[in-house]
């Protein structure tokens, strides 16, 4: 490219198209499927095809692009693996919706053609957060995009699902279910959602068969009622010893069911005794099972009582809740109703209080493949980051329950499972069989239901790859490096990939695991469309562009710590972006056309210490980037960057550019613009887009800045000296600074200094720098020494035991600046005071929120302290003679 001046300002819009559509169509994004190169793989948690991007895309997506970016200028063979999830009940959902609108559903248009208007629909709306993942600027390999419902990976899961039937490891069975009557299907139990509800406790009396008296049971569920097969008490439990062997009258029923004894009974609950309903609740089917208990089930899948509840058949299941209670206080039978607070399953994709049934249902026997997954991480094969993570894994794995992995809906992979419907022999297979193995019929009916959406997620990492086949990608990049995900599915994804990895691969699907945290609104709360504090990154994108958007989720991103998340924290790292920009605009417009040697010839302290710092903070950044402390990488840049490369190197290098020596011109010239070339690329993993504009504007630029190397220590000549003396060069100017912006002295006003060194070693070090005191301080006059008295009526700054003096004397009106500093105490006084009354006010304190209060705390502490610095201020000005 012809290099041309940079524009005044930077606009992102246009650059940010430009340059994703020259990496994309040059396929700088794309990975060998061999190569000499280190390989560098992450699989993309795949997202679903019915999303948009929200924050948490956001902030997962930037930090593995910073992963990927920085891996790749560091030399490795990067395969961002992307893909999108189909989804299945929320994508069902949606193309439901869309029927209903035309008065219509699925059964009435059928299963062939429901599932043809669903791939419509995928086929139309379904790129929608891929196009929003290249807005962030992502660099995934988008020629080996996948879908969890393309061909290769369907045959991966047939294959997955036929080898655990047949190692005994998938089984059908009746269980009880997580039913969700809205959707019409089962849910694994990390997907329901518990919710804390007020309710009540009801207390029934069950009357003892041919005895007076009655036992009382507690429920919160009465209509459940009508599937009891027993009452459970306690074997040592002495108030309910005397009816071994007896039965209670159900009620309402008039039926006698067994009083059993079991020690899962808690004593403390209520009366200490339990209805048992084994169709209707995990617990009970369980104590069922032990005692061969009858399985009624009374509620159907759309929530409402079938003809097994007797008079309350057809009822919606809470109308049969108040009908069986206003019959039970008819006869006597309601003792009496307390409240009671706990928590209640609901279905997490649309919030129905979920329905436990007794179903027949197909799961996966997960304990010995979470074994095997759990001492993975117990022996280091796989990292999880933060360490925290590692104890809520290891609890989860250890008292893993079987999966139930069938759902009662169309859209996903259907069960590979056909049923003779002449003797029901079940068949499992890869492809349909023609006739039945037991009798040979060929009247064969697949199984209906289709599996778990993350069935097929928990493939992703070797699937995505090719497997079962064995590709080249395949061998090249499995185990894949990193996982970078939100804690919300450690459990649904990490930990079945972790499983299924292990034993379909025989290793670990990844290395490192990254767990990254909340994005929060500015004040510590979960964003929601409810309470309207939804920052939405494609409009934050559009307004102050995608590098300071990125860059601040990148800075905000401390491990373990969720992140709080303001416009005016955009806007702060927006004006770095700027600074970028202007401090390139300098060097660039101080650079001719003739060619510049690769290293400059004559170095100055300020390029001594730059190129050492340089170095340092390479290996800082690579070293942070590496341990997944994306804040810490981010913070080193940005120090770096906005303190050291353009509040102190450009400022001492323009000495240089303005020589009237061209050998002296010429050096500083070449050591800026490696400066300025070196920043980029340390900054190219976070801002990607503005980093490519500036360094495609440098002489020389062949290539993209994707592909060039990230600096590291061993490229720049380390000089600890010029650290040194560069330290205490910039401990002298910053004390003066300081002084002058504390007693207000004029920016255009020069001031004398008398600078009393600690070491008189330093002496010789400063001396040889002072024209940079004089310029960057505006300085007229300097002594310099050691054990050198304080000057009368002036300002001292300390640093390192070294004393600056700045003498004020005929720089200010000392009554004056007594009043406007009595004048500032005064405010600072009042808000103070308005401060101490909200914090001393009760109501207050118990009303407001914690972060309101702790802002105010916070507000308090900082005025307390501009206080204290203008009392002494005035205690000074008063000391001083006139």
């Amino acid at each position: 490219m012809e290099r041309e001046t940079l524009p005044k300002s930077y606009e992102p819009g246009d650059v940010e198209k430009r340059w994703y559509s020259h990496w994309e169509d040059n396929g700088l994004f794309r990975a060998a499927a061999t190569s000499d190169a280190p390989p560098y793989c992450i699989v993309i948690p795949p997202p679903n095809v019915t999303g948009t991007l929200h924050m948490g895309h956001a902030l997962n997506n930037t930090l593995q692009d910073i992963l990927c970016r920085f891996k790749r200028m560091r030399g490795y063979n990067v395969l961002w693996q992307p893909g999108t999830d189909h989804a299945g009940i929320a994508t069902q959902n949606v193309v439901e919706k869309a029927l209903a609108a035309e008065g219509k559903d699925r059964h009435s248009v059928g299963r062939d053609a429901f599932i043809d208007l669903v791939w419509e629909w995928r086929k139309k709306y379904g790129g929608l957060i891929i196009n929003q993942l290249k807005r962030l600027g992502c660099c995934c390999d988008w020629s080996r995009e996948r879908f969890t419902m393309d061909e290769g990976l369907s045959r991966a899961v047939r294959e997955v699902f036929v080898q655990l039937y047949d190692e005994g490891l998938i089984y059908r069975g009746d269980y009880i279910i997580n039913w969700c009557p809205r959707c019409h299907t089962a849910l694994a139990d990390l997907e329901v959602e518990h919710e804390e509800l007020d309710s009540h406790l009801y207390y029934i009396r069950y009357p003892v068969e041919g005895r007076d008296g009655h036992i009382v049971v507690a429920t919160t569920r009465p209509e459940t009622m009508l599937g009891d097969t027993a009452v459970a008490v306690n074997p040592e439990d002495e108030r309910y010893s005397r009816f071994s062997g007896l039965h209670v009258i159900l009620p309402l029923l008039n039926k006698p069911i067994p009083i059993i004894f079991d020690t899962y009974v808690d004593k403390e609950f209520g009366t200490g005794a339990l209805k048992i309903t084994p169709a209707h609740d995990p617990n009970d089917f369980e104590i069922g099972r032990r005692f061969s208990l009858e399985q009624i089930k009374v509620i159907d899948e759309n929530g409402r009582m079938n003809d097994l509840a007797g008079a309350y058949r057809g009822l919606d299941r809470f109308e049969c809740r108040r009908k069986v209670l206003a019959d039970l206080e008819a006869q006597g039978l309601l003792e009496k109703i307390e409240p009671y607070r706990h928590a209640v399953g609901h279905c997490y994709r649309c919030k129905t209080m979920i329905e436990p049934l007794l179903s027949k249902q197909w799961f996966v026997r997960v304990a010995p493949l979470a074994a095997e997954a759990l001492e993975a991480v117990k022996q280091g094969e796989t990292r999880i980051y933060p360490s925290n993570w590692e104890a809520v894994y290891e609890e989860w794995m250890t008292n893993i329950k079987d999966w139930c992995v069938s759902r009662q809906i169309w859209w996903g992979h259907r069960i590979p499972a056909w049923t003779c419907e002449e003797c029901g022999e079940v068949q499992v297979a890869k492809e349909a069989p023609d006739s039945c193995k037991a009798c040979g019929s060929t009247r064969l009916t697949q199984e209906t239901d289709v599996l778990d959406t993350w069935f097929s997620s928990a493939l992703w990492p070797f699937s995505t790859l090719g497997w079962p086949d064995q590709t080249p990608e395949l061998k090249t990049f499995y185990p894949t490096a990193a996982l970078v995900t939100g804690f919300d599915i450690l459990f649904f994804w990490v930990a079945r990939m972790m499983m299924m990895g292990i034993h379909f691969m025989g290793r670990v699907p990844f290395r490192d695991v990254y767990i990254h945290a909340l994005v929060r609104d500015a004040e510590g709360k979960k964003m929601s469309k409810s309470k309207g504090n939804v920052i939405d990154p494609l409009v934050v994108m559009d307004q102050f562009g995608t590098d300071a958007f990125r860059f601040t989720l990148a800075a905000l991103a401390a491990q373990g710590r969720d992140i709080k998340l303001s416009e005016e924290r955009i806007l702060g790292y927006r004006h770095f972006v700027n600074k970028i920009w202007n401090a390139a605009r300098l060097v660039l417009m101080n650079l001719d056309d003739r060619p510049l040697p690769e290293t400059p010839r004559d170095l100055t302290l300020a390029d001594r210490w730059i190129f050492t710092r340089l170095g340092q903070v390479s290996e800082g950044m690579a070293t942070a980037i590496d341990d997944y402390k994306f804040n810490e990488a981010a913070m080193l840049a940005y120090q770096f960057v906005w303190h050291e490369f353009c509040d102190w190197y450009l400022e001492m290098a323009k000495q240089g550019f303005y020589s009237d020596d061209p050998a002296v011109k010429e050096s500083a010239q070449a050591a800026a613009q490696q400066v300025l070339a070196a920043s980029l690329k340390l900054l190219h993993p976070f801002m990607p887009f503005v980093t490519e504009e500036i360094w495609q504007r440098l002489p020389g630029t062949r290539q993209s800045i994707m592909t060039a190397p990230f600096p590291k220590a061993g490229d720049y000549p380390e000089d600890a000296q010029a650290i040194r003396e560069m330290d205490l060069l910039m401990g002298v100017i910053t004390g003066i600074r300081n002084i002058r912006g504390e007693m207000n002295i004029s920016p255009s006003k020069t001031v004398s200094v008398v600078i009393d060194l600690a070491r008189a070693e330093d002496e010789e070090l400063l001396r040889r720098d002072l024209k940079h005191v004089h310029t960057l301080a505006r300085v007229d006059g300097i002594t310099l020494g050691t054990g050198l008295d304080k000057p009368e009526a002036s300002a001292t700054a300390v640093f390192q035991q070294n004393q600056v003096h700045v003498l004020l004397r005929g720089l200010l009106d000392f009554e004056e600046e007594k009043k406007r500093i009595s004048k500032a105490m005064q405010k600072l006084q009042k808000d103070m005071q308005t401060a101490e009354r909200k914090l001393g006010n009760p109501g207050f304190l118990d009303k407001a929120p914690a972060e309101v209060v702790q802002e105010v705390r916070e507000k308090l502490a900082a005025q307390q302290a501009e206080f204290e610095k203008l009392q002494q201020n005035l205690h000074f000005f008063e000391e001083i003679r006139s």
